[in-house]
């Protein structure tokens, strides 16, 4: 798995150059990854919309900035994802505005589909889910978690909905986004926060 991380790593890019790189994509008329249709496309157009509102209207809460910022060592959070992804499309604006107000979090991304190796690594219930953010200590680029690929609320409305009706069809992605929208990001916000709190205080009681 070191290799697959270190890999992933030396891949990766800034949030701003993804947005480059997947609305460059966008203008060729292509979505990200392997797999071209015209589904994935639809769904990447409508994802650049999200992600240009979520860009402007988002904000963390005073209270998650100062767990943030006292956060002891530096992490970088390292996010396999795709241009086509809905909760991708939710989830990275919330990452860049998170690792923004602090300088503990360098945030990269990687696209899943040119990093099969370290996706294989990160899998969700034996599945190629994304977005999945991988926490890594930067001293050594240590793994210390990974989380993903939706906050608990989201990933019970999809669960719910599976089982009622068997398929995630449209009408669950719709409720899905709803969800996202009422949110406003606290979900993800809050659960990563309690993540890397978490985290520092295994890191003491090592000590």
């Amino acid at each position: 798995m070191k290799n697959e991380i270190a890999q992933g790593l030396l891949n990766s890019i800034s949030y701003i150059e993804y947005r480059k790189v997947v609305t460059a994509l966008l203008k060729q008329g292509k979505a990200s990854g392997n797999e071209q249709s015209e589904d994935l496309l639809h769904y990447s157009f409508l994802n650049e919309t999200r992600m240009n509102r979520l860009d402007k209207t988002l904000s963390v809460p005073e209270d998650i900035a100062g767990q943030l910022k006292s956060l002891k060592k530096k992490y970088t959070w390292l996010v396999l994802t795709e241009g086509w992804c809905g909760d991708a499309a939710q989830i990275n604006p919330i990452l860049f505005k998170m690792a923004s107000v602090t300088n503990k979090i360098e945030l990269r991304f990687v696209f899943r589909d040119e990093n099969d190796g370290l996706m294989n690594c990160f899998l969700t219930n034996g599945s190629r889910s994304i977005p999945k953010v991988i926490i890594l200590e930067k001293s050594h680029n240590d793994l210390k978690a990974s989380w993903g690929p939706r906050p608990e609320g989201a990933s019970n409305l999809i669960k719910s909905y599976k089982k009622q009706y068997g398929v995630v069809d449209e009408t669950a992605k719709t409720e899905l986004q709803l969800w996202y929208l009422h949110d406003k990001g606290l979900s993800t916000m809050q659960e990563l926060t309690n993540l890397m709190v978490h985290i520092e205080e295994l890191g003491h009681q090592k000590i």
